[in-house]
């Protein structure tokens, strides 16, 4: 962790104000004079608010951040925040005062931090301090130029987080023949477009089922995964020379695994829709980007992706309720059937 990011780890009791149960922006302005004193006056005033995504009492709320220097920029204010997203935004972006404003510091694929501690108010409470981003979401426009930066920041990502800690932790666990085995029990209850050809592509799933779950389960846990890349969670950052840069938000669902995963996850949010991502292929894309980094591309990344787009694209009917759409659902049928490999057109 750089020094140039607080980071405090307990209050004065006795200055501890009583948490608020109710919204966001009673939780943060309740918090809001600990917040300041502790940043040692640093942190101006909070705009707090209560983003869609948030629940229960967390909140966000955009400040300003004064350095010693006198100059000022732009800050997020987050609380609270999950012990795995607090760590990792730190240790990936925790940057020096007098380094903030570095080309090297604006090049860093995750947000800059000021401050973060674990407690708050006497309570633990995890909360961070980062840079403001101004613009939007690269899902505001998803261009081929947008999703191949997304692509090189997935893959710097991985490499520093790499360089930050050693991948040791068990990846997550996914119950692939529970899902199968759901997906053909939507098809009894029926409704699904194409039930006949559904049911033969689950069919011959269920014949290697075993085999494509062992494959999977064997492949090298080598890499620190974001575990949530869609364009969605990744901001512009501008840069002092003009240009934007790529910045992944959202560390909270970050996991040891084998890195075609992000690849995955990525191409996997536009099946049916790769035309608005500029037919980019995320995981051939992110081979190349690991390879330009020097990052090993750990055993034969293809059919690991192959693989995992059939236990991915059959549990695609077992969870209709909650994600997909008519193009997504016609593409996941198309893998089904070539095999695992993308049709170059919509099924």
């Amino acid at each position: 962790m750089h020094a140039g990011a607080q980071k405090v780890t307990g209050v004065d009791p006795a200055s501890a104000t009583g948490l608020s149960g109710g919204e966001g922006q009673s939780l943060g302005s309740s918090l809001t004079p600990i917040l300041t004193k502790i940043c040692n006056n640093r942190l101006g005033e909070i705009d707090w608010f209560r983003s869609t995504w948030q629940r229960g009492g967390a909140a966000t709320g955009f400040s300003t951040w004064k350095f010693e220097t006198g100059r000022t920029v732009e800050v997020m204010v987050k609380l609270p925040v999950g012990p795995k997203e607090q760590s990792w935004t730190m240790r990936l972006g925790a940057v020096e005062p007098e380094d903030w404003f570095l080309p090297a510091s604006e090049l860093l694929p995750t947000p800059r931090v000021v401050a973060a501690g674990e407690a708050l108010g006497g309570y633990d409470l995890s909360w961070i301090v980062m840079e403001r981003f101004r613009g939007h979401p690269l899902i505001s426009k998803p261009t081929r130029d947008a999703a191949i930066k997304l692509v090189l920041a997935t893959a710097d990502f991985q490499a520093r987080a790499l360089g930050v800690v050693e991948v040791e932790n068990d990846p997550p666990h996914h119950d692939y023949r529970s899902l199968w085995q759901q997906s053909l029990d939507a098809l009894e209850i029926g409704g699904l477009e194409h039930e006949d050809r559904w049911k033969a592509a689950l069919d011959g799933v269920g014949s290697q089922l075993d085999d494509l779950i062992a494959f999977w389960e064997s492949r090298s846990i080598s890499s620190w995964c974001h575990g949530d890349v869609h364009p969605g969670n990744a901001m512009w950052r501008r840069c002092a020379s003009g240009e934007d840069h790529c910045v992944l938000i959202d560390l909270a669902l970050l996991h040891a695994g084998h890195w075609v995963e992000d690849g995955l996850y990525l191409e996997r949010q536009f099946w049916g829709h790769e035309d608005l991502f500029g037919w980019v292929e995320p995981v051939e894309a992110l081979a190349r980007a690991r390879s330009a980094l020097g990052l090993d591309l750990d055993g034969d990344y293809r059919e690991l992706a192959r693989v995992r787009r059939i236990l991915l694209a059959s549990a695609v009917p077992a969870l209709l309720g909650r994600e997909g759409n008519h193009k997504y659902v016609l593409r996941a049928l198309g893998i089904l059937e070539s095999g695992g490999e993308l049709p170059s057109e919509p099924a």
